[in-house]
């Protein structure tokens, strides 16, 4: 035998014997020896001798260790205990130097396990590195074997040796367990019911592990933690969704039940992945209404502030709405939409339409409740407004165009009438009392002036004065007194005395 390694970090391309299998007269070998690289291709040739003669190398054969090589059996070790049994597997080349697969979490085990007798039902079940099987009939012999496989690579190995062992009764007293343990959530809230079966007074202790400590072969059982709040507590409830602190793994729950006597039980484990144990709730709904559109806007499930809904599950939405009318016929209509704000077009006036919302998930197959019924009322027709305001526009109009002339003939005549009845300017105070006091002057002080009364007494008086002359002279006497030098306008009486005078004399 001959081989020749071809790595990615070596260019030996020479032959070299493979240790422990020169000469040998088996038509089998074992060159584990020679392998030191198991991800590297390999390649092997033999050829046959017999004394002297030499017979031509085979054809190469081409192997890389790792796809070629068979996944052994696991070890496993079985513990019978309160009537469920306790499992213990070790990984395939736990017990050697060298390891193939060094990556122990990736293995998976298959548990096959039977009642032993003639008429016996195999029964296949998924299990961690440290397990208990429960669910089986106390005092009964039952047989089991393990496998382990890798499923990424799709390789299965071989199956461990059949061990059996016989079940045990359940103890007494763990009839005050927690028990029909399960989970609720929506809208990423998560709460843990279980039930009390005796109505006995027992205090609870919620306790969470996460999930991948289950992969590995080493002991968990001291990993497990309290929820916080939910510690000391007598209701058969608690809210754990603190814990979920992220959606990429998964978590197991248990409740501990402690007893009056201080004796405490532990229920099954409940495993909870925090996508697929969710359920979606139901969508918000918010209705608008333009001209021609109805505006539907989406609150999605658990509020704005709930990110891991819109962000895992890819939501979508589908909208049901329809014309709430008396006529039963109506029919409704469907749309689906991935963005949170939705239009319906070609609205009916006058009409209450009427809308509900479903949240559904395509990646995860889930779907929500439909959210309420949330209506509107569409505006009514608006071809008689825009009539009637076209008809009073029109009307203001000619009011206007008829009524501007008017207002302002009607302002042209008053402000005539306020000229003439009522000036602005007013006369003169040396005109001013005209009639009642003919020949007062502005220029003379209003305090009276005593002034003398003069006349004239001519001695020598013809008799060939006539009549005209006394009217001529009488005409001039007015007309002096015309001319304000010789007068007196508060003194009327004197001069009346002194024209008596004189006609006397004259006479």
């Amino acid at each position: 035998f001959s081989y020749r390694l071809e790595g990615f970090e070596t260019n030996d391309a020479e032959w070299k014997e493979l240790p422990g299998c020169q000469n040998v007269t088996r038509t089998e070998c074992d060159f584990s020896s020679a392998i030191t690289e198991y991800y590297d291709r390999h390649h092997v040739r033999i050829r046959a001798e017999r004394r002297e003669e030499v017979s031509p190398w085979s054809s190469i054969f081409e192997m890389t260790p790792y796809f070629i090589a068979q996944i052994g059996p696991p070890g496993i070790e079985l513990q019978s205990t309160n009537g469920v049994i306790k499992i213990k597997v070790s990984p395939p080349e736990a017990n050697q130097v060298r390891k193939m697969w060094i990556a122990h979490v990736r293995f998976k085990y298959n548990l096959v396990i039977w009642e032993n007798s003639s008429n016996a039902e195999f029964r296949s079940q998924s299990i961690f590195p440290t397990d208990i099987i429960d669910g089986l009939a106390p005092e009964t012999t039952y047989c089991l074997k393990v496998q382990a496989t890798l499923p990424l690579d799709f390789q299965e190995g071989l199956f461990s040796p059949t061990r059996c062992v016989k079940t045990t009764r359940k103890a007494v007293n763990d009839l005050f367990c927690a028990t029909n343990v399960s989970v609720l959530a929506l809208n990423m809230k998560f709460h843990l019911h279980w039930k009390n079966q005796y109505k006995q007074h027992v205090i609870y202790n919620v306790q969470y592990l996460l999930g991948y400590l289950k992969k590995l072969h080493d002991d968990y059982s001291m990993k497990w933690q309290n929820v916080p709040g939910c510690e000391n507590i007598t209701e058969t409830q608690c809210n754990f969704s603190s814990i979920i602190t992220s959606t990429a793994g998964f978590y197991y729950l248990r409740v501990q039940a402690v007893n009056e006597y201080k004796k405490s039980c532990l229920s099954n484990d409940v495993k909870v992945d925090p996508l697929i144990a969710n359920e979606i709730g139901p969508p918000g709904v918010k209705l608008d209404i333009s001209d021609v559109l109805l505006h539907i806007q989406i609150t999605p499930p658990g509020g704005s502030e709930s990110e891991v809904m819109r962000e895992h599950y890819g939501l979508s939405y589908r909208v049901l709405y329809w014309k709430n009318s008396s006529n039963n016929e109506e029919e409704i209509k469907m749309k689906e939409i991935k963005q949170t704000i939705g239009t319906v077009s070609d609205l009916t006036p006058s009409t209450l339409y009427c809308v509900k919302v479903q949240a559904y998930s395509e990646a995860y197959n889930k779907s929500s409740h439909f959210s309420k019924e949330e209506c509107i009322k569409t505006p009514g027709d608006k071809v008689l407004p825009l009539i009637i305001l076209a008809t009073f526009v029109t009307a203001l109009i000619a009011v206007l165009l008829v009524a501007t002339p008017v207002v302002f003939a009607l302002y042209q005549a008053y402000n005539k009438i306020k000229y003439v009845f009522f000036p602005s300017c007013q006369p003169p105070l040396n005109i001013e009392g005209f009639g009642e006091q003919l020949f007062s002057s502005p220029y003379m002080s209003t305090t009276e002036e005593p002034i003398e009364n003069c006349c004239i007494i001519e001695t020598v008086i013809t008799e060939e004065v006539n009549q005209i002359d006394f009217k001529d002279y009488k005409h001039s006497k007015q007309s002096s007194r015309d001319s304000g030098n010789y007068s007196n306008d508060d003194d009327t009486s004197g001069s009346k005395v002194s024209e008596e005078t004189l006609e006397k004399e004259i006479v």
